[in-house]
């Protein structure tokens, strides 16, 4: 079978590209199959398990993951991914899920990696690291006075 014809005729432009599911307790992520006899692999939300699958990702020779996530489990999974120097992507879900018929992890993983391969997914907004610290920070500040506000009253 072509590479052509996996991709049911788009062209491939990035051909060492993956996608993940992120979940809250699982990540599935799949690579092209003919870059590892096992092309899908669940992972679990623990940091080693993400260190896992980063490395695995890299020994396979992946250079971008495109990951979608409705919660804010992606962060730690973004943060390994581009400690091991992947480019990650962090699509918006609402452009990822327009196709019907997709019901599990595994096919979630595995066309995230096709729309990835063949350059049909863009990035969501991430600011860089310092800036998300700050803005994590600045929040935090302005949330405990709020809070505590409000248990004392």
């Amino acid at each position: 079978m072509s590479r052509q014809s996996k991709t049911e005729g788009l062209p491939v432009l990035n051909d060492r590209a993956a996608g993940i599911d992120i979940g809250a307790r699982i990540q599935v992520a799949a690579v092209p199959p003919e870059l590892s006899d096992e092309p899908v692999r669940t992972f679990q939300a623990f940091t080693a398990d993400i260190e896992c699958m980063a490395n695995w990702l890299v020994s396979v020779g992946i250079r971008t993951v495109a990951m979608e996530s409705t919660g804010v489990y992606w962060v730690p999974v973004y943060e390994i991914l581009e400690d091991h120097g992947l480019e990650v992507i962090l699509a918006n879900a609402r452009d990822c899920k327009t196709v019907p018929g997709r019901k599990s992890d595994v096919n979630d993983a595995q066309w995230l990696q096709r729309l990835h391969a063949c350059g049909l997914l863009r990035a969501s907004f991430r600011p860089g690291r310092e800036i998300a610290a700050l803005r994590g920070s600045s929040s935090r500040t302005r949330t405990t006075p709020i809070n505590s506000r409000w248990l004392h009253e």
